[in-house]
């Protein structure tokens, strides 16, 4: 189960997991590794055996894999999940890569 922001529980659903990576990593060079990346994700959230994740723990995680795999990738899916409203929220977002990376 999947328990959202506002507190619903929505069962977990991979084939959503899996289009919202799918356009994140459209035209990228993980595009192949697409189920590794599920894979992967599904691992670390649910390791432990707990039945129930919230999802923002589910978007944490798939954010920083993606950002661990392709920069590309993690703004797209991060511009969704954390509600971009406008090209400051893509600056803002490059600055903190940056500060990171370097």
């Amino acid at each position: 189960m999947v328990i959202k922001r506002d507190g619903r529980r929505e069962v977990y659903d991979v084939s959503k997991l899996r289009r919202g990576l799918e356009r994140a990593v459209e035209k990228r060079p993980i595009e192949g590794k697409l189920e590794e990346i599920v894979l992967s994700i599904e691992q670390k959230v649910f390791s432990k055996g707990a039945k129930e994740v919230e999802s923002k723990v589910l978007g944490q995680t798939i954010l920083q894999e993606l950002k661990k795999l392709d920069e590309v990738a993690y703004l797209r899916f991060c511009s969704v999940y954390r509600h971009f409203n406008n090209a400051q929220d893509f600056t803002k977002e490059l600055k903190h890569l940056k500060v990171e990376t370097a």
